[in-house]
């Protein structure tokens, strides 16, 4: 295995958007840095599941529905 050609792995703090925090080992940064993170697991909506909608006006979803409108009852 070569010498010196991996990163330096160490101990930082990341901190959530509700403010929470959790020490983590990165190669990010330096020893100690402090990660603030935009988007967590907490608000994001692709975890969290929220405020989608599904809107069609005509397009595939209502030619998939009048394709198989008779098929499952």
């Amino acid at each position: 295995m070569k010498n010196d050609i991996h990163p330096n792995y160490h101990t930082i703090t990341v901190t959530m958007t509700d403010g929470s925090t959790f020490e983590t080992r990165s190669t990010y940064g330096e020893e100690g840095t402090n990660l603030v993170l935009d988007i967590d697991a907490n608000t994001h909506p692709a975890w969290t599941g929220g405020g989608q909608r599904l809107l069609d006006r005509g397009g595939r979803l209502s030619r998939f529905r009048d394709k198989f409108a008779g098929f499952v009852s």
